[in-house]
């Protein structure tokens, strides 16, 4: 809340009122709309169940941009 004699927080022209999805929902959406408007597909490697399909394609991200820096290591 900004009371009424206070300055106005600074404009940016990089501000353009876009948010990031705040939930599960909205990130299926995107993940949605990517794949039926640009034939972009972003998949979760752990909702993949096939062990073979999963390795196939931590193999071809780790091809196409080089290993992924910390977190869960999915290598299984």
């Amino acid at each position: 809340m900004r009371l009424p004699a206070t300055p106005q927080p600074p404009r940016s022209c990089l501000d353009r009122g876009i948010r990031s999805a705040s939930n599960d929902n909205e990130l299926n959406a995107m993940r949605a709309a990517a794949w039926h408007r640009q034939g972009v597909a972003a998949l979760s490697v752990d909702d993949i169940a096939d062990p073979w399909l999963r390795q196939a394609l931590i193999n071809e991200a780790n091809r196409r941009w080089g290993r992924r820096n910390g977190g869960n290591s999915h290598d299984r």
